[in-house]
């Protein structure tokens, strides 16, 4: 059935500037048109946005979807309908599956998977080594076929600099984007979060911020010499921020990312050793947070990415230092960046756009989604005057497992409209 969404205003990236007018979706899920105070044909659903905005949908580039190998953690279904449930209207899966994803048949096998589900577009990323191991290269060639996103052996680090090298070196033949976690195994080692107060005061094994930082530097030095294109997962520090910000000086291909618990959380918040603060990347300094806050604002850090990791309670009711890594995300990235960024004036609407649905678009090359007559509809709609309590009843994630549990978060996502759903 037609609808008409009335009374809502626009949010564009690109424009601070919120315009107030009502859409018009067909029976297709077309925008038919766009204008003020548009008068609801005969048979058409009447929605009342008063208050509220029309924001495009996100795409998130940095996910896991648990299926297939751990169901019991996450689906694909269930992450579809985390993601719509957040505003999330695209995104890429981590190939940290059981089995990895690391040839064109396994890519076949997981795109089948998502096409049985006929939900959002779940674009799935390839292994750059074979089984995630860093020993040898995954099969490039059949991935390529296949059509992946990215080449990412997520949540691990290339530990060989040879190796990275060559698989750069391939993705960059086959014009594919190479996606690292950077990670200094050795200075990692059992480390639990962030070296420093806090993890003294506690008592756990820390992980230095230089863990991060030396891989960060290393990896663009081979992005450099090979002249591939290089993605950096999850920035957290001041540091890998001046280096991400001087390799494009210096005109190097590389883009990043950085989570909404990086930009608004600490290791300050790492209380009563709550699991649910235990991340990888670790919450860093405050001085960490800012400058990614800065460099989000300024261009050096190019996208947002929720790194959606969800694991069952169960799991994360262990010891903070025998916890798994990770919490969910895709429920509640645009929610607690309008809490803690927008809705205090840090930023608008117009850069979240841009760096959680337009630029993580391009990045991947796709088209970006927009709000205008003869497009798909592809938006949410947002109550800025509403809350939202982080109860466990809230979630369609099967892991209810965030820092934000419990606690009440300014707005509200009234419902996300994707043109087929």
């Amino acid at each position: 059935m037609a609808r008409l969404f009335k009374n809502g205003k626009i949010a564009r990236a690109g424009s601070a500037e919120l315009v107030a007018v009502d859409v018009l979706v067909d029976d297709e899920g077309i925008i038919e048109s766009i204008g003020p105070d548009m008068a609801a044909p005969a048979d058409v659903e009447v929605t009342d946005c008063e208050g509220c905005l029309l924001v495009p949908g996100m795409f998130d580039l940095h996910v896991h979807g648990r299926e297939p190998g751990d169901e019991h953690k996450e689906t694909l279904a269930s992450c579809a309908a985390a993601a719509l449930h957040g505003g999330v209207t695209g995104l890429v899966l981590m190939p940290d599956t059981s089995p990895p994803v690391d040839s064109g048949n396994l890519v076949k096998s997981l795109q089948d998977l998502v096409s049985e589900i006929g939900s959002i577009p779940m674009l799935p990323a390839g292994c750059l080594t074979k089984g995630r191991k860093g020993q040898r290269l995954a099969g490039f060639l059949g991935m390529a076929n296949r059509g992946v996103s990215m080449l990412t052996d997520s949540g691990s680090s290339v530990p060989c600099p040879d190796l990275l090298r060559r698989c750069m070196e391939y993705a960059r033949d086959f014009d594919l984007l190479v996606t690292t976690f950077c990670d200094t195994a050795t200075l990692t080692k059992a480390g639990a979060l962030n070296e420093g107060k806090v993890s003294y005061r506690l008592g756990l094994p820390g992980i230095p911020a230089m863990s991060q930082e030396i891989a960060i530097d290393r990896n663009i030095r081979v992005a450099q010499h090979t002249g591939a294109r290089l993605h950096l997962q999850q920035i957290s520090t001041a540091n890998g921020v001046k280096s991400v910000f001087c390799a494009k000086e210096a005109g190097t291909r590389v883009t990043c990312e950085v989570s909404p618990h990086h930009l608004l959380l600490t290791e300050n918040d790492v209380i009563d050793y709550n699991t649910h603060f235990k991340l990888a990347p670790p919450l860093r300094l405050e001085s960490d947070r800012e400058a990614l806050v800065a460099g989000l604002i300024d261009g050096t850090i190019d996208v947002i990415a929720s790194n959606h990791s969800p694991h069952t309670e169960f799991e994360k009711s262990a010891d903070f230092g025998s916890a798994p890594f990770g919490v969910t995300g895709l429920e509640t990235t645009v929610l607690a960046i309008y809490d803690g960024l927008i809705k205090p004036g840090i930023f608008g609407w117009d850069l979240l756009i841009e760096r959680y649905s337009k630029r993580p678009r391009e990045i991947i090359g796709l088209e970006p989604v927009v709000i205008e007559e003869g497009a798909k509809a592809e938006f949410f709609v947002f109550d800025p005057a509403a809350e939202t309590e982080m109860k466990r009843e809230y979630f369609k994630t099967k892991s209810p497992v965030t820092p934000f549990l419990g606690k009440t978060l300014s707005g509200a996502i009234r419902e996300t409209v994707v043109a087929g759903l």
